[in-house]
């Protein structure tokens, strides 16, 4: 497929400090597209020099009134807004554990980071995109929100459970206004949130094996089918969500 178009459009992409964030926003300035990255990171390296025009926004993306002041960002950048990308996550491993377990400060904080920033920028780009007259808007949940773990993470897979929902509801909400709402659900995915466990080798290959193409996604494995979702290709597309793990959701 040839390189999706975003020329004279404009969006907000939600947790664009690196990893698949940093990967969607490349691909949307690559296309033309004036974006705000923001993320409770520091700039990165890498972002896209063009065509389209980049905004690097810190701050943390739970927190409203830096959200409300991202996507006010979007508007005085590109004077519309048109996309919606929210890749902010966070896995707390050891401390991220069965609820019979886990400290109530830490389940607590994983929803306001995973779901409540979800909730915010919905909350504040969907007017600006009715504005627009449309949009796109990409949550990215996870394949622990279609199953459980014998490693119990019961945080992490509540919140993307509850993801998948909230972009079901958001695209049949807005449906009438020209906005689309879909998700993706990675498997595993090399990101700096995984790169832990290279300090596991036995864990790590363990992994592995449980992907039938052998091998760990990649941050351009999730950014493919996300430019596609966004673009107008995907135009008849919305309440979707694309399991992106290579194979391992289709074992018995």
């Amino acid at each position: 497929m040839a390189q999706a178009k975003f020329e004279k459009r404009g969006g907000l992409v939600a947790g664009a400090g690196g990893g698949m964030g940093l990967a969607i926003a490349n691909g949307l300035i690559e296309g033309g597209a004036d974006i705000v990255l923001a993320d409770i990171k520091p700039e990165p390296d890498g972002i896209a020099e063009g065509p389209g025009r980049a905004l690097y926004v810190q701050g943390d993306l739970s927190d409203e009134e830096f959200v409300k002041d991202a996507v006010a960002r979007v508007q005085a950048h590109a004077g519309r807004f048109d996309y919606l990308v929210n890749t902010v996550g966070v896995w707390w491993g050891e401390k991220d554990v069965s609820v019979v377990d886990i400290e109530r400060d830490v389940w607590d904080r994983v929803f306001d980071i995973n779901l409540g920033s979800m909730m915010l920028t919905a909350r504040h780009a969907v007017p600006a995109m009715q504005a627009t007259g449309g949009g796109s808007i990409l949550l990215i949940s996870s394949i622990q929100a279609l199953r459980g773990d014998l490693l119990a993470q019961d945080a992490y897979g509540a919140t993307k459970g509850a993801i998948r929902s909230l972009s079901k509801s958001l695209a049949i909400q807005f449906a009438p206004d020209n906005i689309r709402c879909n998700a993706i659900l990675p498997g595993y995915v090399r990101t700096e949130m995984t790169y832990r466990l290279d300090e596991d080798p036995v864990r790590a290959e363990e992994m592995r094996g449980l992907i039938p193409l052998k091998r760990f996604g990649s941050v351009a494995d999730i950014a493919g089918p996300g430019l596609f979702l966004l673009s107008d290709a995907a135009a008849f597309i919305t309440g979707a969500e694309l399991i992106v793990d290579g194979g391992t959701t289709a074992l018995p």
